[in-house]
């Protein structure tokens, strides 16, 4: 399987360190199996940072290794996803709050701190939200890989 992860500066090894907190499934690498949506992930931080330029870097992935790893999977937007987001987005520290090494499933609008707001003042129910968070473009995956050990199983090509 061949991921994309896209950025504003090209990088040769994947620093979790480096990886930010409150995003949609925790701290760690993101990708995405689709170039196009790297591309534009690219081209928004470009824009966000006002430096570098998109670059998408490609990994190739063996999907055998996933029996190897703790690995939680949404197939879809549910009330389980939107309530795991919940969790990574109101984190109040920067330490991871789960134990897997892979999440997979959609992205979540780029509204989400608006929506998680409305839901924790209780403005709209938790169905309301996960209908909220539906990515505009449709059904998008992500791949969060959180641990070292699952990004020793990545490719760079």
């Amino acid at each position: 399987m061949r991921l994309y992860h896209g950025t504003n500066v090209a990088f040769d090894a994947i620093d979790l360190t480096k990886s930010k907190p409150y995003k949609d499934f925790g701290r760690g690498f993101y990708l995405s199996p689709n170039y196009e949506q790297a591309m534009e992930l690219a081209q928004v931080k470009v824009q966000q940072l006002e430096t570098g330029c998109p670059v998408v870097l490609s990994y190739e992935l063996d999907e055998e290794v996933f029996n190897q790893l703790n690995v939680l999977r949404f197939d879809s937007y549910s009330e389980e996803w939107a309530k795991f987001i919940i969790m990574n987005r109101s984190n109040g520290e920067a330490d991871q709050k789960h134990a897997y090494d892979v999440v997979i499933g959609p992205i979540a609008d780029d509204r989400v701190g608006a929506q998680l707001w409305k839901y924790r003042n209780h403005l709209i129910d938790l169905a309301h939200l996960v209908q909220n968070l539906k990515y505009m473009k449709g059904l998008t995956i992500q791949y969060l890989f959180a641990t070292e050990r699952a990004i020793k199983l990545l490719k760079r090509l």
